[in-house]
């Protein structure tokens, strides 16, 4: 199996895991006499799980090898989803999640990872570009599957669709010659001491830290969105997933347009250039968003697509930034990206402002971070 596509797979495990078993949730509601509450549980605890194991898979992977972490990961995510299709209860449903999780987070953690390993310069930023194209498009895709799925079949099929989607990344693992790295040693404490080598890394922290800020305005958007054109605008649920499907296309635009113009371009003209239209979308936010579907929709599309843009590049920036502990490196850009996630949609539903203010706002704070980021820094951009 071609590396590149193996990576890709990778990446869009965190997808796979959550979004194509959505529609499921009020089935198993009904089924179990189960309140929203319990059932959002399984979403709860696997991304709780997920994001702790980001954090160890990373030191294990920088220690024993890419290999053998990836292997246990994948093995244990079809574990837990046969787990998952044999619960009988939505208890054993969450605990089966968790050993779910607990293997996402070895593909999601290691796919950065592996992309550094394998591939240097122009090439890891085209690699980078690919996994933007499909990290949006599973969200988009994932869903259907899963609602098709449960029209024609039991709910169980989802998990075990789950189990065999996996099967490729699987062989791919195995087929894999590890990359050659500089491997830390010691026991676990030594390994998990290595995040405060990482710490002192003034460049990478900085950079890592500030630029997982640039996707606040997107994740926010993600948290309000279907508020803001059901309840806010009055479309319907079918125009509100026509809406958001014209988001995704915007991310994976950049991302293809990323991929292209890195040839011609210069890594510190593209980072100026997605910067300042990021900031413009979010400007243009501030100003239309209130007015109308189309109003808020197109500033939107703006930020998706300069995001897209950019995050290979920066995300390459990021990665020149260390030699050593490549692994626990890239858990760290993955963690805080998903805690900014996080952090950003409980913002916008917290209902502080109407959303689409906060999402310039936040568009706009996570503009200026990285630019001020860039300009403290100084090195990173000239020797890009």
């Amino acid at each position: 199996m071609p590396n590149l596509l193996l990576i890709m797979l990778l990446a869009a495990f965190p997808a796979l895991s959550t979004d194509m078993y959505l529609p499921a949730l009020p089935t198993l509601q009904r089924l179990w006499g189960a309140s929203v509450a319990e059932v959002n549980l399984s979403l709860l605890f696997f991304f709780l799980c997920f994001s702790l194991f980001l954090l160890i898979h990373g030191p294990l992977s920088d220690r024993y090898g890419r290999k053998p972490v990836l292997v246990t990961g994948i093995l244990l995510f079809m574990t837990g989803c046969l787990l998952c299709a044999a619960s009988r209860s939505i208890t054993q449903l969450v605990l089966a999640r968790m050993v779910q999780a607990t293997g996402a987070a070895a593909a999601a953690a290691l796919a950065l990872a592996l992309a550094k390993d394998l591939y240097s310069g122009l090439k890891r930023q085209k690699v980078l570009a690919y996994i933007g194209v499909i990290v949006p498009l599973c969200p988009m895709l994932a869903p259907m599957l899963g609602g098709l799925l449960l029209r024609v079949v039991s709910w169980r099929a989802i998990f075990l669709v789950q189990c065999v989607l996996a099967l490729p990344a699987l062989y791919g693992v195995l087929r894999l010659k590890e990359p050659p790295f500089e491997r830390t040693s010691g026991g676990p404490l030594a390994m998990l001491r290595r995040y405060r080598v990482l710490l002192g890394n003034k460049p990478y922290m900085v950079l890592a830290l500030s630029f997982s800020l640039m996707s606040a305005g997107f994740f926010s958007y993600i948290g309000g969105s279907a508020d803001i054109f059901i309840t806010g605008f009055g479309l319907s649920e079918q125009a509100y997933a026509l809406f958001f499907g014209f988001n995704a296309l915007g991310l994976m635009l950049g991302s293809l347009l990323a991929s292209r113009l890195c040839v011609g371009m210069s890594p510190s003209a593209l980072i100026n250039v997605t910067l300042a239209g990021l900031g413009c979308g979010g400007a243009a936010m501030l100003v239309t968003g209130g007015g109308g579907p189309w109003g808020f929709a197109l500033p939107m599309f703006a930020v998706s697509l300069f995001l897209g843009m950019n995050r290979p590049i920066s995300n390459n920036m990021i990665l020149d930034t260390v030699q050593r502990d490549v692994g626990a490196a890239s858990a760290v850009m993955t963690f805080a990206n998903f805690l900014v996630g996080g952090v950003c949609m409980e913002i916008v539903s917290l209902g502080l402002a109407p959303k689409p203010l906060l999402i310039g706002l936040l568009t706009l704070a996570g503009t200026v971070v990285p630019l001020a980021a860039l300009f403290l820094l100084g090195h990173p951009r000239r020797r890009a």
